[in-house]
Order: structure tokens, then C-alpha cells, then sequence
């Protein structure tokens, strides 16, 4: 067995935020403080939760640690526009099987966007060919004042 350099997560936690700014990324800098993870240095990777991963409420994370987050943003200039972000997991009924996240954003109502992250994780499972336990989804909707900013994560860790 070889050992890894990195640890593998064994807890999530689903996080969402929004944000105003004088800026577009003083925008998503305010939604990343809103979903709780903004003094962190967020580490983009793809969409699998570890085998067995437990969901929590809330995590303190590391303040400037390098936090592993699967996660949907977007920001807009424009005065009325609606924008979303949302992420949905999959749980596999064999919980000896990874899981999957899947992330989308647009200038949509929250509702279109969540359910395309819903379905997104079906279909990942249906092609995998694994038997889907349950979907869980998290998203936020912001109407922009004057720069606005979205975010929805799953955030991965230890215990």
C-alpha cells in the first residue's frame, strides 16, 4: 500500500454566499466571506467526494489554509440582472463508491439553476453506472445592484 502526500477528505460541508462590491472581485470576495470561506486560499478541483464522506453543518477552517472546494461563481455588472450559482451532490447508495459534485451559474433564476446541478448528478451516475443513494443541493440567488457575485461550494476536509 502506498501512502499518499495528501490526505483524503473525509467530511464536506455545502456552503453558499452573495456579495456587493465597488469592484467585481470586491463582489465575490463579499459572497466568499458570506459562504464562511473567505479568509482561506480555496484550492479548485474536480467533482468527487471521497468514498464514506460525511456531511457537516459548518467547519472552522484554517484561516489562509489551502481549503480543496468543488464550487460554481459568478459575477455580473449589470443593475437588475439575477444571477445563481448552485452545486448539488450525489451520494451513492454504496457508500464503498465516490460520490459526485456537480456546479453550474448563470444569469438565471435560482430555480433553473439548481435543477440542472440535480440533474447533472443523475446523469453522472447514470453513466457511471451506479446506483444513486440520494441528492443534496445548495445554491444562492443575488439580483445585482451594481457589481454582484455568487457562490456555491462543497468544501472537502478531515476530521
Amino acid at each position: 500500500m502506498t501512502e499518499s502526500m495528501v490526505k483524503t477528505p473525509n467530511i464536506y460541508w455545502l456552503v453558499q454566499g452573495k456579495g456587493e462590491g465597488n469592484m467585481p472581485l470586491n463582489a465575490f470576495d463579499q459572497a466568499l466571506l458570506d459562504a464562511g470561506v473567505g479568509d482561506t486560499n480555496l484550492v479548485r478541483m474536480s467533482s468527487i467526494v471521497p468514498p464514506a464522506a460525511d456531511e457537516v453543518d459548518g467547519l472552522t477552517l484554517p484561516k489562509g489554509g489551502l481549503i480543496p472546494v468543488a464550487y460554481a461563481a459568478y459575477d455580473s455588472s449589470t443593475p437588475g440582472e439575477i444571477i445563481s450559482a448552485a452545486i448539488a451532490v450525489g451520494i451513492p447508495e454504496d457508500d464503498s463508491l465516490p460520490g459526485v459534485i456537480m456546479e453550474h451559474h448563470g444569469a438565471e433564476p435560482l430555480e433553473v439553476i439548481e435543477a440542472l446541478v440535480r440533474q447533472m448528478v443523475i446523469d453522472a451516475f447514470d453513466y457511471r453506472n451506479r446506483a444513486l443513494g440520494e441528492v443534496k443541493s445548495i445554491g444562492v440567488e443575488h439580483t445585482v445592484e451594481k457589481h454582484g457575485a455568487v457562490f456555491a461550494g462543497a468544501v472537502l476536509w478531515y476530521k
